[in-house]
């Protein structure tokens, strides 16, 4: 098997790249994930990819390739709706309030699914404020409960996907892995998968994927790339609802004018004991994630019922970067 016929299509530069079809994609990360092809073309799928971007097909066919290769999580048990938090961001300047969130949503009844890295250098995990907070990482799908936060690293959904998103480290560059994890269900039914994008321009290439996959997700600007709300600031909040988009919230304009007494001291003790004071009351749960947490509850309730959650968007994107003030 090879995938140079498939470089050479997105290979040709920014502007000379071909894009392929959802089944090519799916048949290109299929091979790549099942381990067919040589280290040398595996870099040099993930540098062509790099340059040219994906296309919404594109990786709607990396993510089927993706699901039909993973170990998926079991319906819940108890019949919970399930809200799935991909975190593979972690903090570098702010504390990860991940966990925060997760937490909170357990308590509203819901069944949660974290996954993630365990460990990145330069950045406090998820994972390791989880274990700060005495809950370990599940070693195996079937270990996931209803009423706990259910860490998954990566590698017990895909040991070929953490290999995939390792690259990273040998070329020094993100590939489509590190986005297509964020964007996936790892569940056998419908969850609803909580986005996040760092720069406008996501906001535009997710929601496209969204909309292709007829995914069930939210989608919000996080902070430091994680899906919990920056506390700092309400947020723009949008729903998909089997790919069809809704308006949740309005963002606050204006500049920050609130920030939390959160910890300056980002190490996982430190995060773990401030989400432990956030939960006990002794501290104020910031409002945007008290916002995001309704958020997650409305889009939930509209998968179960089949209502409409908000306000449709169907914004193009010339619209959509207009909006965000960026020029097409």
């Amino acid at each position: 098997m090879s995938i140079s016929h498939y470089i050479k299509e997105i290979g040709r530069g920014k502007d000379g790249a071909r894009p392929l079809t959802r089944d090519q994609a799916t048949d290109l990360l299929g091979q790549v994930l099942d381990g067919a092809v040589t280290d040398l073309e595996v870099g040099g799928f993930c540098l062509a990819m790099r340059i040219k971007g994906e296309t919404a097909d594109e990786m709607a066919g990396f993510i089927d390739a993706a699901r039909v290769r993973m170990s998926l999580v079991p319906p819940s048990p108890g019949g919970r709706a399930t809200v799935v938090l991909p975190s593979y961001n972690g903090a570098r300047k702010l504390p990860v309030l991940t966990p925060l969130l997760a937490k909170l949503l357990v308590d509203r009844g819901y069944r949660v699914v974290v996954h993630g890295v365990s460990s990145d250098p330069g950045r406090t995990t998820t994972a390791e404020v989880l274990a700060a907070m005495g809950l370990a990482a599940r070693a195996d799908v079937a270990d996931v409960r209803d009423d706990e936060v259910n860490f998954l690293p990566i590698e017990v959904l895909s040991p070929a996907l953490r290999r995939l998103l390792d690259v990273r480290r040998v070329v020094g560059l993100r590939n489509s892995a590190h986005s297509m994890v964020k964007l996936l269900n790892p569940c056998t039914d419908r969850a609803l998968v909580v986005g996040s994008y760092t720069h406008p321009e996501y906001l535009i290439s997710m929601a496209q994927v969204y909309a292709t996959i007829a995914a069930d997700a939210l989608l919000l600007r996080g902070i430091e790339g994680e899906v919990v709300a920056d506390a700092r600031r309400t947020q723009q909040i949008d729903a998909f609802i089997a790919g069809r988009r809704f308006r949740l919230q309005e963002a606050q304009t204006g500049p920050i004018t609130t920030v939390p007494d959160w910890p300056r001291d980002i190490s996982a003790p430190a995060i773990a004991g401030y989400i432990h004071e956030v939960l006990a009351g002794r501290q104020p749960l910031p409002l945007p994630i008290t916002q995001q947490v309704e958020q997650i509850v409305r889009a939930s309730d509209a998968i179960r019922t089949g209502q409409a959650p908000g306000t449709p968007v169907s914004h193009g994107d010339a619209a959509e970067l207009a909006l965000q003030g960026i020029p097409s």
